[in-house]
């Protein structure tokens, strides 16, 4: 059983809660898997936490534990589909209502194999969104291996993007942002990166053509893939993370020319969300937060489709 003291606003949590992905939303619904708290009470055969730990919780509680993914901790590919935190059908006996609730609350009771460790290194504020968009940009950031003497492209600078840069800069690649415009240029050099260009102006797409190992998509637009996969070098590769609601379209010579890859990622698993907790205290990097009341929720979330937020929403759930 965990106190939560923090909860963070995700983008997926709008999008469920004003039932928005195609009637999918089962209520009552508790959004929320940035979830940050001290452990309150362990069952008897729990020994990896205790009482009074920093402990977090992310976008999934359970998972069938078997299958290969599982076996090799990436719980976010189970095959048979993981237990999310929140919207997640667990049935009757396991809780009322018959779906998974999540962290806007003041306590959550979560398997201890989904609890991940809070390092000392980062205010539970500022860790409650690495749960989520932390080790969604660290999984490919490491997987694609992001590091010194590879060139890292990260489109996007709001929620996840941020993260991404000082992600990315840690690791030692050579960051650049891609953004719309450069209206939040100062911010992205003081994160980590060497270089910022703005979208909205076709020499970028010039300057930049075959100068990327690795670009990291973090926004939800219907995007225009083929300029972006031309600025990627041989061997280079777009990853996909935003899920915009109509289909993508490419020309596959562009992922021909060049050798070029088109990938997709999600979160990560629990070793992994970890592993990115223990990273961003050893290097100092926590979210760029507003602490906001649980009465401000409405507001904070037509803020977040307004993009008006820099970087991301904390509920203090002592306000609840």
């Amino acid at each position: 059983m965990i106190d939560i003291k923090y909860a963070g606003i995700c983008h997926s949590d709008i999008h469920t809660a004003r039932n928005e992905w195609g009637g999918g939303t089962k209520y009552p619904c508790v959004p929320g898997h940035e979830i940050a708290g001290i452990v309150a009470a362990v069952g008897s055969e729990v020994s990896g936490h205790r009482v009074g730990d920093r402990v977090g919780v992310g976008c999934m509680v359970d998972s069938c534990g078997e299958c290969e993914p599982c076996r090799a901790g990436e719980q976010q590919y189970c095959q048979r589909g993981a237990t999310m935190t929140y919207n997640t059908p667990v049935g009757e006996a396991v809780q009322p209502g018959g779906h998974t609730l999540g962290g806007y609350s003041t306590q959550v009771v979560v398997t201890d194999n989904f609890v991940v460790t809070i390092p000392e290194g980062i205010g539970l504020d500022a860790a409650a969104p690495l749960l989520c968009a932390g080790v969604t940009l660290f999984s490919p950031l490491r997987h694609w291996g992001a590091g010194p003497g590879k060139r890292v492209a990260i489109i996007g600078m709001g929620g996840l993007g941020h993260v991404g840069v000082k992600i990315a800069a840690a690791l030692g690649a050579e960051v650049t942002v891609l953004s719309q415009s450069l209206s939040k240029q100062d911010d992205g050099k003081l994160f980590g990166a060497q270089h910022y260009y703005a979208t909205a102006d076709k020499q970028t797409f010039k300057d930049l053509r075959g100068h990327f190992d690795l670009i990291i998509n973090t926004v939800s637009a219907n995007l225009p893939l083929d300029d972006y996969l031309r600025l990627l070098r041989v061997d280079g590769t777009l990853v996909l993370l935003g899920l915009p609601e109509k289909p993508l379209s490419v020309q596959t010579f562009n992922l021909a020319n060049g050798r070029r890859s088109l990938a997709g990622s999600m979160i990560g698993g629990i070793p992994q969300t970890q592993e990115m907790l223990n990273f961003c205290a050893e290097h100092g990097i926590g979210a760029e937060i507003e602490v906001i009341s649980a009465d401000q929720i409405d507001q904070a979330y037509d803020r977040v489709v307004a993009s008006d937020v820099r970087y991301r929403f904390v509920i203090d759930t002592a306000t609840m």
